[in-house]
């Protein structure tokens, strides 16, 4: 899939876009921070795996990602661009078959998973997240994405 052409302002606009830091994600991380967990940021949970979690529990196996509507295709607020709409389509659509293939090998590797909308309101992601913290590692799984309030 060779990239468009875009615009100068787009172009720009888009290379701002964070990959780590972004405000539901530090807010998640206040939040589980203010509650006492500790844990890694921006960190690969399995070795040879060159995705990144926002957040990683690796003593409870818990990996934590925060997902953008736009990048990965919210059902409530994903947008499509009408520019270029087929390479858009194609690329988020990729996005999404990533994050289920990350989401599958993790899960076979004993590892539990927590999907937050960035959309979802943070004292909820934190109560899912708490929540997984506290169930047994050996029962494996991931969590789906929940679609909560504004973070």
């Amino acid at each position: 899939m060779s990239r468009p052409s875009t615009d100068a302002r787009t172009s720009a606009r888009l290379s701002r876009q964070r990959t780590r830091d972004t405000a539901p994600e530090v807010a998640l991380r206040r939040e589980l921070h203010h509650r006492g967990r500790r844990f890694f940021v921006d960190r690969a949970p399995l070795a040879g795996l060159r995705r990144r979690a926002d957040l990683v529990f690796p003593s409870r196996r818990v990996a934590v990602y925060v997902d953008g509507c736009f990048w990965h295709s919210c059902p409530v607020h994903a947008t499509y661009p009408k520019n270029n709409a087929q390479w858009w389509a194609d690329k988020l659509a990729t996005n999404v078959a990533r994050d289920r293939d990350t989401d599958a090998r993790l899960v076979e590797h004993g590892w539990r998973v927590v999907r937050v909308w960035e959309h979802e309101s943070v004292l909820e992601a934190a109560d899912r997240v708490e929540a997984i913290l506290r169930t047994d590692p050996t029962e494996g799984g991931c969590t789906e994405i929940a679609e909560g309030g504004d973070v």
